[in-house]
């Protein structure tokens, strides 16, 4: 059953998530993330053969917008993560097992799962399909190798889609471009922040979730693709290594070949095992 609530309103601007129960109302809930370089994207972006998948294992689903870059900057798209959560753990409209969540996302969808390991209220298990923990790599600040090889986006055409008024989902079509000039020019960063790298370095710490895992981190399952062309599979290998150096349960799922959103095909083979240790990790730890 899906039932759509708007778990926030700011600035004229609804938040909305959608749920997928199960039957079951003291089933964890799984709260997922989509991706979209943090500037488009929409909670319906959720593949329906997964929802099935952890429907199917006995999780409720919640999908859930936040507000988009560079309408919304970076510390509101964090805050609306965290209110997400506080939501459902206190909201009154449906029931679930409130002391059993998980967070799954998907690129920068996963970077902000890795980031709601670092809140006050962290969930019991997160995972990150080709995520980043860190916004202050090379990677992310400087022209990427391999979208400056695509049509070049000119800025004025970028900010033509840009809206005055703040937005939390877009479709890739209406957006995408935006994302495409951040990554050929390398003005991710200043794009998706109002923050100055050269003077404030120490300040956008505060959004590398990989420069904050301590004891307290979830246990955490990142899945890579080793060919991934947009985010760099280092960044998960990095993540895992921080991990284990705080002795964090972790494990990290290598997809051989893969690229970015392999997980778009579920009927692969490779693809179909590592979600079955997907759904392993979160009933171990959730």
């Amino acid at each position: 059953m899906l039932t759509t609530y708007v778990y926030k309103k700011i600035n004229d601007c609804e938040v909305k998530g959608d749920l997928y129960a199960v039957e079951d109302e003291s089933a964890p809930l799984i709260v997922y993330i989509h991706g979209g370089g943090l500037v488009w994207g929409t909670k319906e972006d959720i593949l329906k053969e997964q929802v099935a998948l952890y429907n199917h294992a006995g999780y409720h689903v919640f999908s859930i917008d936040y507000r988009l870059a560079p309408e919304a900057k970076l510390p509101e798209i964090i805050e609306d993560i965290e209110d997400a959560l506080y939501w459902v753990k206190n909201q009154n409209f449906f029931q679930f097992d409130r002391n059993r969540i998980g967070v799954i996302g998907g690129s920068a969808g996963a970077y902000l799962a890795l980031t709601t390991g670092t809140f006050k209220e962290k969930p019991n298990v997160i995972v990150s399909f080709y995520g980043y923990g860190n916004i202050l790599g090379d990677w992310y600040l400087k022209p990427s190798p391999h979208y400056v090889k695509t049509t070049i986006v000119p800025e004025i055409l970028a900010k033509q889609l840009i809206k005055p008024h703040q937005i939390s989902s877009a479709p890739i079509e209406k957006r995408y471009a935006i994302y495409l000039f951040c990554r050929q020019q390398g003005k991710w960063l200043d794009y998706v922040t109002d923050v100055n790298l050269a003077s404030d370095k120490d300040q956008l710490k505060a959004f590398c979730p990989i420069e904050k895992v301590d004891k307290t981190y979830p246990p955490t399952l990142l899945l890579h693709g080793d060919c991934d062309e947009d985010v760099p599979y280092d960044e998960s290998v990095q993540f895992a290594e921080t991990l284990k150096k705080g002795n964090v349960p972790h494990n990290l799922i290598t997809i051989k070949n893969g690229k970015h959103v392999f997980d778009q095909n579920m009927s692969q083979p490779q693809v179909k095992e590592a979600f079955t240790e997907v759904l392993r990790f979160i009933e171990k730890y959730i």
